[in-house]
């Protein structure tokens, strides 16, 4: 037995209401589901940048000046820290060299850092990212190869920024490079 109803009685009519409010409750809930995901991407944007704003823009608790005639192409250069430690800065090669791989030496005392790098940073220009971490060398030592682009501009100014984490400090003792010759900032 066929089941046949007319299309212009009441029980067509119940039909396309039903359709009608589904089709508005289906399209309400794709806005909202679009809305939420929307929500969501902002949300992880600003987790993202909130994460990696240290590696670009390195901020430090504590910002320690170092002797101030140091010169680091003839001389390591240190800073004392407030409540007795101490930071050394040296380079393996004097002049420090532009181009050539050298080795960027700390050595820490008075506190046992989680974390070493020496941030490497155009005055004048932009030149990338150069921050390498330094490898613990036992004994409050730390190490790392550095290689320092050249400027094909001329003379290169650099802001050399020792960073270290201990605790939930981080500390940042910032030395200039101008062009080869090390001075206090």
């Amino acid at each position: 037995m066929a089941h046949c109803f007319d299309s212009t009685g009441p029980q067509m009519s119940n039909l396309l209401h039903a359709l009608l409010a589904k089709g508005r409750s289906y399209s309400v809930n794709k806005k909202i589901l679009i809305d939420a995901i929307g929500i969501l991407l902002i949300a992880l944007v600003v987790v993202v940048g909130y994460k990696l704003s240290p590696i670009l823009l390195p901020k430090a608790d504590l910002t320690v000046q170092p002797e101030a005639a140091c010169d680091l192409n003839h001389q390591a250069c240190a800073a004392n820290l407030p409540g007795g430690g101490r930071v050394e800065l040296s380079s393996s090669v004097r002049p420090v060299p532009m181009v050539k791989p050298f080795q960027v030496q700390v050595t820490v005392s008075g506190l046992t850092p989680a974390r070493v790098e020496v941030d490497f940073a155009g005055i004048d220009m932009q030149m990338g990212l150069n921050r390498p971490l330094l490898q613990d060398q036992g004994g409050g030592r730390y190490v790392a190869e550095v290689s320092l682009p050249v400027c094909i501009t001329g003379q290169m100014d650099w802001q050399v920024t020792v960073l270290i984490e201990s605790g939930n400090q981080r500390i940042a003792i910032p030395y200039r490079l101008p062009g080869g010759a090390v001075r206090h900032v």
